[in-house]
């Protein structure tokens, strides 16, 4: 009937307006062209069984992100377009709008490019326009940025490209996708971050769907800025944004922590992961494209800007996002973010990249030497919370990570009944004792590791130190002492460096030994502990037990640590590690000297400043990049209850023991990025490693402003 037809209409015009879009997190590894391959390939595959019509992938998914001078080289490129005809070969873009991130080599030109597929042929390439270079990002050291602005011109494809689209060429810039039914266009990544970020111009000029393929890594307390970010970018202009991630340690210090997440008209509908060992993890959203319509047209200010708007332009396909079919879709909800607690991210994250780490490193597991101290307790039970997420996952169903899991302890029936037991078979701890140990930390590294369920072992060095002691009398016929026995302060040093020094080679060579000693196979990758505040004081020693293959804690900084062991013992989801409350209360020491037993000797006499106070000359000098005379400046008015000449005593006292140890910065422990003052010389700090430690000019311009303070009666 007539009335049948018309309401058959008004259905199908409903139906068409709704949209199902995929986006994803994947656990990419540089370089790693198959498996990369392998995991965009299993992300579509599901996005298509789940009926979605447009897919978006990570940053540089094809390659892996973190391929770094690889992308000098011709062969990164040549394998991209591989992995490209491997996709477009088969018909897994067949009835979806695939995006995938990809380096693009045009005309001689390198760029950091999104790839959009559709029916077995590429619809469009487009160049990232505003490219990461600072922290941790270098990105115009490979790539270009793209200049021109929202233009595209032609791209010449490859002949094996060619050969399979049946295309000699394809567009090449900024433009915008028109289907039969919307507007999509993308920025990539540090775009989101910049001023005018080109999705305002782009959803001036009508594009209703908006992407992000990402390669974003964890910080602490990050999470919320990015979520406001994205909530900002269709808050006030309206549309529909998705966001993609890499997520996992991709082979280097980084951890890309996922959370793929969907955005309508400033309200979040789709979330997933930050911290999880799944590799692939498709997000997905039903929108409602005519809501982004009216929340637009309701915008008179909007609309008139609208209307005055430079053209982006647009590339036709002969497509339609929204469904025809009456089954299946129902309209996503407005959901809240689920933001971690800092302390959860401290356990699930170093977890993740650990695990990452471990089985593709192709080692047996972990050599942690735990002294009962804050810090190698925290990685301890680090590495407990990563064998409870191996086991959780495993329990879920995953045989990829229960494979992975029998390769790495050379155990093929093998299948974890507990994270406990587990533990037991990846960690292997040792007590390294010396006569100025303790009986309090020696317990507490026992309870601990009984609390986790790892291998414990406690052993004494003295025989190891007297020997290099007695060595030395081959060259000299002096004889080094302590100096509570009256000897030197440069003796004192000396003798307490061999000591940390001897730990690391016991590290090393029982890492090498324990699993051949259990009738197992490999070696053990060696955990460092040295936290972030210590190294930027240089409150280590070169060469001792932080050096290591890989630190979970370099990046951390001790107040932070302390809040952790807390959440460990009274917080944390069961089981919960008791004996790390005896931990976070005990007063650190090195246990290196002064007299029979370490407790004459505290970490924070030792470095003559406080661990919080270490941390507020670290966000100071790094994150708001104060020198000495700036950092005094604002200390005098954030530390109102000291004097400025007080202030000054600290600042000048700082960067002396920072400049003259700066050198044991280039040859730290790879370490998991968490903080954005971490001192790590490799890429994030970059600096000089020789200082005129005497910073002359600046502490005579700090002992002036002191002078004038306390001529104004001591205010700044």
């Amino acid at each position: 009937s007539f009335f049948r037809i018309l309401l058959l209409l008004f259905f199908q015009e409903k139906m068409v307006r709704l949209v199902k879009v995929c986006t994803c997190n994947l656990n990419q590894w540089a370089m790693d062209f198959d498996g990369n391959l392998k995991r965009i390939k299993q992300s579509i595959e599901e996005a298509k069984k789940n009926q979605a019509k447009y897919r978006l992938g990570p940053e540089l998914e094809i390659s892996g992100y973190s391929c770094e001078d690889h992308f000098n080289e011709s062969d990164t490129f040549l394998h991209t377009w591989d992995s490209l005809a491997d996709l477009l070969q088969t018909d897994l873009t067949n009835g979806i709008l695939v995006d995938v991130g990809a380096p693009i080599m045009h005309r001689n030109v390198p760029y950091n490019c999104r790839v959009f597929m559709l029916n077995k042929k590429i619809v469009l390439i487009r160049p990232k326009m505003h490219l990461a270079n600072d922290g941790n990002y270098r990105e115009t050291r490979w790539f270009t940025a793209w200049q021109k602005g929202p233009v595209v011109e032609d791209f010449y494809l490859p002949r094996q490209i060619r050969a399979l689209t049946g295309q000699d060429k394809v567009p090449f810039g900024i433009a915008a996708i028109a289907t039969r039914d919307t507007a999509l266009a993308s920025e990539t990544c540090e775009e989101l971050f910049t001023p005018n970020a080109p999705h305002i111009w782009l959803g001036l000029d009508g594009v209703e769907i908006l992407s992000n393929g990402s390669g974003s890594h964890h910080n602490l307390r990050k999470i919320s800025t990015r979520i406001d970010l994205i909530r900002g970018a269709t808050s006030k202009g309206g549309g529909v944004y998705l966001y993609a991630n890499q997520k996992g340690c991709d082979g280097n210090r980084l951890y890309f922590d996922g959370c793929a997440m969907v955005m309508v008209n400033g309200d979040l509908v789709a979330q997933g992961s930050q911290f999880s060992l799944g590799e692939v993890e498709n997000v997905y959203a039903v929108v409602d494209l005519e809501e982004v319509r009216s929340f637009r047209a309701y915008s008179a200010s909007r609309s008139v800007q609208a209307a005055a708007a430079t053209p982006v332009p647009r590339v036709d396909v002969d497509f339609q996002l929204g469904s025809t079919s009456f089954e299946g879709l129902v309209q996503s909800v407005p959901m809240e973010p689920q933001i971690p607690d800092p302390m959860e991210e401290i356990a699930y994250g170093p977890a993740c990249w650990m695990w990452d780490y471990l089985r593709r490193s192709g080692q047996r597991g972990f050599f942690l030497p735990l002294s009962g101290g804050a810090d190698s307790s925290s990685v301890c039970a680090m590495v407990g919370i990563m064998c409870e997420l191996v086991v959780a996952e495993i329990a879920k169903g995953s045989a990829q990570t229960l494979a992975e899991l029998r390769k790495v302890i050379r155990a093929p029936d093998y299948s974890p009944t507990t994270a406990k037991e587990l533990c037991g078979k990846l960690l292997c701890t040792c007590y390294m004792g010396t006569v100025h140990s303790g009986v309090e930390t020696r317990t507490r590294a026992s309870d601990l590791a009984k609390e986790v369920g790892a291998l414990h072992r406690e052993i004494v060095i003295d025989e190891i130190t007297a020997a290099i002691r007695s060595v030395w009398k081959q060259v000299s016929d002096k004889v080094p002492i302590r100096q509570c026995e009256g000897g030197t302060v440069y003796e004192d040093i000396a003798l307490q460096n061999i000591q940390a020094r001897s730990r690391m080679i016991m590290a090393y060579f029982m890492a090498q030994l324990i699993p051949w000693s259990v009738g197992s196979a490999g070696t053990m990758l060696v955990l460092g502990t040295s936290n972030v505040d210590e190294a930027l004081r240089g409150y280590l020693t070169k060469y001792d037990c932080s050096a290591a293959d890989i630190n979970p804690i370099g990046s951390i900084s001790k107040t932070d640590l302390k809040q952790f062991l807390h959440w460990c013992a009274k917080s944390k989801p069961e089981p919960k590690y008791t004996v790390l409350e005896q931990v976070r209360t005990a007063v650190p020491t090195a246990e290196l000297g002064g007299g029979v037993s370490g407790a004459s000797q505290t970490d924070e006499e030792d470095m003559g400043m406080s661990y919080d106070e270490l941390s507020q000359f670290g966000r100071l000098r790094k994150i708001m990049r104060c020198g000495p005379v700036t950092m005094f400046q604002k200390l005098t008015t954030q530390w109102a209850h000291l004097r400025p000449s007080e202030v000054a005593v600290k600042v000048k006292r700082f960067f002396f023991y920072y400049s003259i140890n700066r050198h044991k910065m280039t040859v730290l422990t790879p370490s998991y990025h968490a903080e954005k003052y971490s001192p790590d010389d490799n890429r994030h700090d970059l600096r000089q490693f020789l200082y005129p430690a005497g910073w002359t000019a600046q502490f005579r311009k700090i002992d002036t402003l002191v002078s004038e303070m306390e001529k104004a009666g001591g205010k700044p």
